[in-house]
């Protein structure tokens, strides 16, 4: 819990910053774009975690105006920024550990990079609860640090003032994960992130 704990703390506190270095970035935005392209249906509800200041679900509603988003973060200062940037979306606190206790349905679900602040046990959690709230052919959408499990630990922040625990987990592991919960995976995106020379994987993935 106290990981957890340093790791919201850190984010609520750096909100503003973490807007100015990531709204604009587009080393991802082929991957959303192919997100939208598995969406489907026609005025999708679409889930977004960890949505941080909201550059996910702007690009989203750029794309598909149809859609009809919830962007949420365990942040309230993250939250308060994507509520701003994204008038047309519904933004809201939430822990993503606790994702299995929102009810009815969604038609996809995108997770980036919330996997890096969970534990592997508390992924697994996070795709079953995925996996309760998509019909048959709901798209999942998952990003995170494909390392070795045992360099996770505490990070500093840029300015140095500031620390969050960093997990890293294996694409098999979390392969395995959507499998044993009903998905099928349908496309695996590397993105070399040269700031901190890592590799950055996104997985998309189909219910069944």
């Amino acid at each position: 819990m106290e990981t957890y704990q340093a790791t919201f703390d850190t984010w609520n506190q750096l909100a503003h910053q973490y807007q100015e270095k990531f709204m604009d970035l587009d080393l991802y935005q082929d991957t959303y774009d192919r997100f939208c392209q598995l969406v489907e249906t026609p005025s999708a509800r679409v889930l977004e975690l960890g949505c941080g200041p909201g550059n996910i679900t702007k690009h989203l509603l750029r794309q598909r105006p149809d859609f009809t988003v919830e962007a949420t973060d365990v942040a309230p200062n993250m939250v308060a920024l994507a509520q701003a940037n994204n008038p047309a979306a519904l933004c809201y606190v939430l822990d993503c550990r606790s994702l299995d206790k929102l009810t009815g349905s969604y038609d996809a679900i995108l997770g980036g990079f919330c996997l890096p602040y969970l534990s592997a046990l508390d992924c697994q959690k996070l795709v079953q609860a995925s996996a309760h709230l998509l019909p048959l052919g709901g798209i999942l959408y998952l990003s995170f640090v494909d390392d070795d499990p045992e360099k996770s630990g505490y990070e500093t922040s840029s300015n140095g003032q500031h620390t969050l625990f960093v997990h890293y987990h294996r694409a098999v592991f979390v392969q395995e994960a959507l499998t044993a919960s009903g998905f099928a995976l349908v496309d695996t995106i590397k993105k070399n992130y040269l700031p901190v020379n890592a590799t950055h994987t996104i997985l998309l993935a189909r219910r069944i």
